[in-house]
């Protein structure tokens, strides 16, 4: 389970008011990395998302026991191949009407007819597959184990555009 992501934006707190709304949840500033804001879903997961301003990169410490690093990247590419899918209790009707509000980018998908998503493009440059109420139901059941067995099965039309040194093992796909 995924309980907290970060991403960047360049407007953070704009964006993190508009998850809040979706999210329905608070929106806080983030004190380890001035001008960052946190979204708090107040759920029982503990979902929670970090806007930082746009060419922020995270590091690894320097020496042993220092924790991870913020630094500024002058030059960031503004897409990225990162993305989440998140079940949030905001209807498609109502993620549309944000999007329209911001002026971004929302599309209605159906991901090979396995699930189907709201793709929301946060200012035009990071997807969000949101997964309102009426179609949280579908994905949940497509990744169930028995159904993701089914999916990776060696005679699934899936398995054909697998390279030949893929196998699945204990239930997963492993690649070398």
């Amino acid at each position: 389970m995924i309980h907290h992501l970060s991403i960047s934006a360049g407007n953070p707190l704009q964006v993190a008011q508009v998850l809040a709304e979706i999210l329905q949840g608070q929106v806080a500033p983030f004190p380890p990395h001035p001008g960052s804001y946190l979204v708090a879903a107040c759920d029982e997961y503990g979902t929670m998302i970090e806007i930082y301003p746009m060419g922020t990169e995270m590091k690894p410490g320097q020496v042993e026991d220092e924790q991870a690093t913020f630094t500024q990247n002058l030059l960031p590419s503004s897409f990225t191949a990162t993305h989440v899918a998140l079940s949030v209790p905001a209807s498609r009707e109502q993620i549309e009407q944000i999007a329209e509000r911001e002026g971004w980018r929302a599309l209605y998908c159906s991901r090979e007819g396995f699930f189907e998503v709201v793709e929301l493009w946060i200012e035009n440059r990071l997807l969000i597959e949101l997964l309102p109420p009426s179609i949280a139901p579908l994905y949940l059941s497509f990744m169930q184990p028995q159904n993701l067995q089914k999916f990776f099965a060696a005679d699934s039309p899936w398995q054909s555009n697998l390279p030949s040194n893929s196998y699945t093992a204990n239930s997963c796909l492993v690649n070398f």
